[in-house]
């Protein structure tokens, strides 16, 4: 447990990738100022995957955003117009966290 009263909260993780650094990191601006997320992480990775017949190596950039679970479809809904690849990977993940953050998250993703 986080808390010393066992206490938990919940947000949503939604992760893609993008092929470099720039688009992922101008998508996440929009998106947080936008307020469907209240931050993102954009980290380095190589993807290994088959694509239309063929084994690929990418060098990729993965960005994770953070939301309010009540957000999470808007914030799918938004990253599928925004995204470049043909078909994106997409993920959506609930997450448990300390009370603190799951508060914080849902004040940053608050409509107004």
């Amino acid at each position: 447990m986080f808390t010393t009263d066992g206490s938990v909260g919940m947000c949503s993780a939604v992760s893609t990738t993008f092929s470099d650094a720039a688009t992922a990191e101008r998508i996440a601006d929009e998106l947080v100022n936008g307020r469907l997320a209240a931050c993102g992480q954009v980290t380095p990775i190589t993807s290994v995957y088959r694509w239309k017949g063929e084994v690929r190596r990418e060098t990729e950039r993965l960005l994770r955003l953070k939301t309010a679970p009540g957000r999470a479809k808007e914030l799918v809904a938004a990253l599928r117009k925004l995204h470049p690849y043909e078909l994106p990977e997409i993920v959506i993940e609930p997450l448990e966290v300390t009370p603190d953050y799951a508060k914080w998250v849902a004040e940053a993703t608050a409509d107004g």
